[in-house]
């Protein structure tokens, strides 16, 4: 796909992306979930996933004296003891009749039984689906025992009904902080509700946002990604004026009658923000290189993040019969990686293939197709489409380096170890026979990582920002290595701040920054560095994950105001 930063397959993990945190050696919580290491995805074992359907405490004894007098408290368990086998028989009425007479039977001043019978009344009251009673209860139940699981859960399972998803977020968040993330079916319903509220929060908000450039080194970054790109290729020798032709040092001037030529002269320059509006000349003059100005202009409106513009310059293109064929597929790359983005497989897939059929030793398409695959879970189509790529270009590093990270995860996840150190072989086969392909180390860190070779890792790192001094995100995984590796939290958070001043519109860094700060415990700080990676999204779906991030911090700071709960800390 259209990315040069190494994909994270999704499918298959069986975990959403909020839920995948720091590797710190132990489990610490990230959001309103556990943090999880890679090696925990294969387990399916889940402590306490069973449903709480039934009222508190099936048969309490009733205290009483020997002269068969009852107190009060007595009175209201052994009506409490009714309801419950009421409850139990399907007689909801019948037993919220019961808990009712419980409830006015108790002294104020016993709270825990208190609260229990308001709590089995909202259990009958579920059973019913009235969930504004349900809500009623279990808030009587939480005020007399703010600690209380049951009434917690009951009343955010009714304020999900309620589409409440906000409180009903809070409430998930103490019972997974209560449970201490043993829970699945709370940890379940956490997900769910913060999935929801990402994406309500990201449609919203990706429709009224201003579109921004991003820097300098992610859209060269994006670009290397391409080596058979017409658009990205520097000047021919045919589009400069004779007489500049051989000015050394100095950007060669362009014919005034072509915007598609202007808008290439600042690709060299790196003056981004004109390429759009010279391509809108070129196509609104139907100039000779309109094909390549739509296709430029759509590249520029996908970087910044405008994908309702780009796809009719892509779709123009593709539908070009008469153009050449590299333009076409190119665009059919690029509008197979927004699809996947916007999280259409199919429609992206179809892409890739037709990319391939139209453009058959095209070495992109099957570089992106088997990135895709990767996303997809499809490692061995991807590992063949890798190989396909090398066949066409033998010197193409990125896609070996990708083709040994996909076996890796393949065999790692397949808990297959002479696999594993075969793919780790290849790695240093990569970094022997390519040792300028900064992508190399950075994919063979990560595994090395994997594989607890911290200090290899590290090696791997600093020559990878040897090679590429500008690469914010290398920064950013070095600076997670010392937390996993040496717990060393000021070196991390100083080699995260380091990416930031190399690349101020770097999301990852600002998201990593954020997420430290969650097991920090200081909430304020990371809600807003998840903000600042919010405005700087570069696709709805990723703005989703980072809305979810961010109300999972601001969960907790109400959790804490209201109940004093606060998870583990680094």
């Amino acid at each position: 796909m259209a990315a040069s930063k190494p994909v994270e397959p999704q499918a298959g993990t069986g975990l959403p992306r909020w839920q995948l945190a720091l590797l710190v050696g132990t489990p610490i919580v990230l959001g309103a979930g556990a943090v999880y290491l890679w090696n925990r995805r294969r387990t399916k074992e889940t402590k306490g996933s069973g449903e709480r359907k039934t009222p508190e405490g099936s048969a309490s004894p009733v205290r009483g004296g020997g002269d068969g007098c009852h107190s009060p408290l007595d009175q209201a368990q052994a009506a409490k003891n009714k309801g419950n086998k009421y409850f139990k028989a399907g007689k909801y009425e019948n037993a919220i009749q019961c808990y009712t007479e419980a409830i006015g039977l108790c002294p104020k001043e016993q709270k825990t039984d208190l609260s229990t019978f308001y709590q089995n009344r909202a259990a009958a009251y579920e059973q019913q689906m009235k969930w504004t009673e349900v809500v009623q209860d279990c808030s009587q139940a939480v005020d007399l025992n703010p600690r209380y699981v049951k009434a917690l859960f009951r009343r955010a399972k009714a304020l999900e009904k309620q589409d409440n998803k906000k409180e009903c977020l809070e409430d998930v968040t103490a019972v997974c902080i209560l449970e201490a993330f043993q829970n699945q079916q709370s940890m379940l319903l956490a997900d769910k509700v913060l999935k929801q509220l990402g994406k309500e929060k990201a449609k919203e908000k990706y429709k009224n946002r201003e579109p921004m450039m991003p820097s300098p080194q992610f859209i060269k970054s994006y670009f290397s990604s391409f080596t058979d790109d017409i658009i990205s290729q520097p000047l021919q020798k045919g589009e400069k004026k004779d007489e500049d032709k051989d000015k050394e040092g100095e950007a060669a001037e362009v014919t005034g009658s072509s915007g598609y030529l202007k808008a290439k002269q600042y690709m060299e320059e790196e003056n981004y923000d004109k390429i759009i509006s010279e391509c809108t000349k070129e196509v609104e003059s139907g100039g000779r290189y309109t094909a390549e100005a739509l296709l430029l202009r759509a590249t520029f409106y996908l970087l910044i993040g405008n994908a309702t513009a780009a796809e009719p310059d892509l779709d123009r293109v593709i539908n070009m019969q008469d153009a050449n064929v590299k333009l076409r597929a190119n665009a059919l790359i690029k509008r197979g990686s927004m699809y996947m983005q916007q999280q259409q497989p199919l429609l992206s897939t179809q892409d890739f293939n037709m990319a391939a059929e139209i453009d058959t030793r095209n070495p992109d398409v099957y570089h992106h197709r088997g990135q895709l695959k990767i996303l997809l879970d499809q490692v061995d189509e991807a590992v063949g489409d890798f190989d396909e790529c090398i066949l066409l270009r033998p010197d193409s590093a990125l896609a070996q380096a990708q083709k040994c990270f996909a076996l890796y995860r393949q065999a790692y996840t397949g808990n297959n170890p002479s696999q594993v150190q075969t793919a780790m072989d290849g790695f240093e086969d990569v970094i022997r026979r390519f040792p300028k392909c900064a992508e190399g180390y950075a994919l063979y860190a990560q595994a090395l990582t994997d594989q607890q070779q911290f200090g290899k890792a590290d090696e791997m790192y600093d020559k990878c920002i040897v090679l590429e001094q500008d690469n914010a995100t290398t920064y950013v995984h070095k600076g997670l290595l010392q937390l996993q590796w040496k717990q060393d939290l000021d070196l991390g958070l100083e080699l995260i701040g380091k990416a930031i001043e190399i690349d101020n519109k770097c999301d990852f860094a600002y998201e990593t920054m954020g997420t430290i700060e969650v097991q920090r415990g200081n909430l304020d700080k990371a809600i807003e560095m998840f903000n600042k990676a919010i405005n700087l999204a570069k696709s709805e779906m990723e703005m989703a994950h980072l809305y979810s991030l961010c109300d999972a911090a601001y969960a907790q700071t109400e959790v804490a105001r209201k109940y004093g709960l606060k998870p583990p800390t680094l």
